[in-house]
């Protein structure tokens, strides 16, 4: 490839070969177009001389998705942007490389909310969060990114555009219902199928007001039976459902430098609720299931406001970034966080963290910290591998979790995606069947398999 947008400098390379999995890829080269134009160019390029192209936004993945050892690595952060504020669709079209917590703020400036509240919100692009399905602490009560995204504008790898929308119509007995609706083709593919310049995402009013409970357990039995009784309440809404482990605990109480809080708990939830201008919170039916199973009363903390909201989260997005800071020293060594996303049936979350302790002691390893979406039965369980030895063990304790995982009928990856670093669990999830009908869509629409080589596949 010759175009003067590609670069071989040795230290831009180095600067795009590393993300949230802690692996590092070097790329052949890196480009960083501004505008839609030139993305078309270095895939028309790209096509021709046969280079594989994998594409990066924010570099927040878990999985090594953004990252290539060969090829082109295609930086989508500058082509960013908000095209356009529809107030009476309500929808936003916005590029790929617009950050996606600065786009919520100026969004929620306009009295609108776009749901989708991944962790890595401050540093995740929108292209990133579409590829990758993301979802997060929220998405119970709003589900994943996929179902607020209204269209897209997508790029083939021969530098075709195709622009697609959600159906309209109630019914379809055409064809079969995998091709009815093209937009999941591209919302989790993970750069396999195509290069998203436009995203079409939609917006909810915001509501009146919003606020946060964390309630500490003296046990985890306990933190775990609440998320099961609030979930399956008819008179509670919660916007989400998060659970800390003791070693999460410990963490969010530095985070709070606030050592004596909670600290008779081995397990706290964090949730929050919200309403309309007519509505009252339901503070004390709260109060009351969290004494029913047992809550530290003296220990719940309320949060009203913005900024103390933005604190509750705060504590709670503490725990993945001291557990990245904790990994950082291994890498010399060949270590890494391990960083799991699994997900079984709520009610069976408590039974799945069993068998998976279990996996991890008879292995003679340190358990890891566990936090998560436990309203979706979907923790992650972050571990440290101090060399690579300690990283075969880890991995196959998590090889063991997760068939266990699927026959709970649950999912190897709830939030994060595949990438490289769990392709090689998608045959415990998917049949050959499956594998072979995804293969055949990506040769369909990237026959010479240039595209995020390595990735789901």
């Amino acid at each position: 490839m010759t175009s003067a947008l590609i670069t071989t400098d040795a230290d831009v390379r180095q600067s795009v070969s590393r993300d949230a999995s802690g692996l590092e890829l070097i790329p052949d080269a890196v480009a960083r177009p501004t505008a839609r134009v030139e993305v078309l160019e270095l895939l028309r390029e790209a096509q021709r001389d046969r280079t594989p192209v994998t594409t990066a936004g924010g570099q927040t993945s878990t999985t090594a998705a953004s990252l290539t050892d060969s090829g082109l690595l295609l930086s989508l952060r500058n082509v960013g942007g908000i095209h356009d504020i529809d107030h009476t669709a309500r929808s936003v079209r916005v590029g790929p490389g617009e950050l996606l917590g600065p786009l919520k703020r100026s969004l929620a400036a306009e009295g609108w909310l776009l749901a989708p509240d991944p962790t890595s919100e401050e540093d995740c692009t929108v292209g990133g969060a579409v590829a990758c399905n993301a979802s997060g602490a929220r998405s119970l009560r709003y589900g994943a990114i996929r179902s607020h995204v209204r269209g897209l504008t997508v790029a083939l790898m021969n530098g075709d555009i195709l622009e697609l929308r959600r159906p309209s119509i109630e019914k379809n007995t055409v064809g079969y219902a995998p091709v009815h609706d093209l937009v999941d083709w591209f919302v989790g593919s993970e750069g396999t199928l195509g290069v998203i310049l436009e995203a079409e995402l939609g917006l909810l009013p915001l509501p009146a007001w919003v606020i946060g409970l964390s309630i500490p357990f003296p046990t985890e039995s306990d933190a775990l039976a609440f998320v099961i009784a609030a979930r399956e309440s008819n008179a509670l809404a919660p916007r989400c459902l998060e659970f800390l482990d003791g070693g999460a605990l410990a963490i969010a109480r530095t985070a709070a430098q606030d050592p004596s809080w909670a600290t008779g708990a081995e397990a706290l939830i964090y949730t929050e609720l919200s309403g309309g201008e007519a509505e009252e919170p339901p503070l004390d039916a709260w109060l009351e299931l969290a004494a029913a199973h047992h809550a530290a009363d003296d220990d719940i903390r309320v949060y009203e406001g913005e900024a103390a909201l933005r604190d509750a989260r705060r504590l709670r997005h503490a725990v993945p970034a001291t557990m990245h800071e904790r990994a950082a020293p291994h890498r010399a060594n060949g270590g890494r966080r391990i960083s799991t996303d699994w997900a079984v049936p709520y009610a069976r979350l408590g039974e799945a963290l069993h068998v998976s302790r279990q996996a991890v002691a008879s292995r003679g390893l340190a358990q890891p910290v566990t936090f998560g979406h436990a309203g979706n039965g979907h923790p992650h369980q972050n571990f440290i591998a101090r060399d690579t030895s300690e990283l075969e063990r880890i991995t196959d304790a998590v090889s063991d979790t997760l068939r266990t995982v699927i026959a709970l009928g649950g999912t190897v990856a709830a939030e994060h995606g595949i990438g490289k670093i769990k392709a090689r669990w998608l045959p415990l999830q998917m049949s050959g069947t499956q594998r072979a009908m995804m293969r055949a869509i990506k040769h369909e629409l990237d026959p010479h398999n240039l595209l995020a080589r390595g990735n789901i596949l």
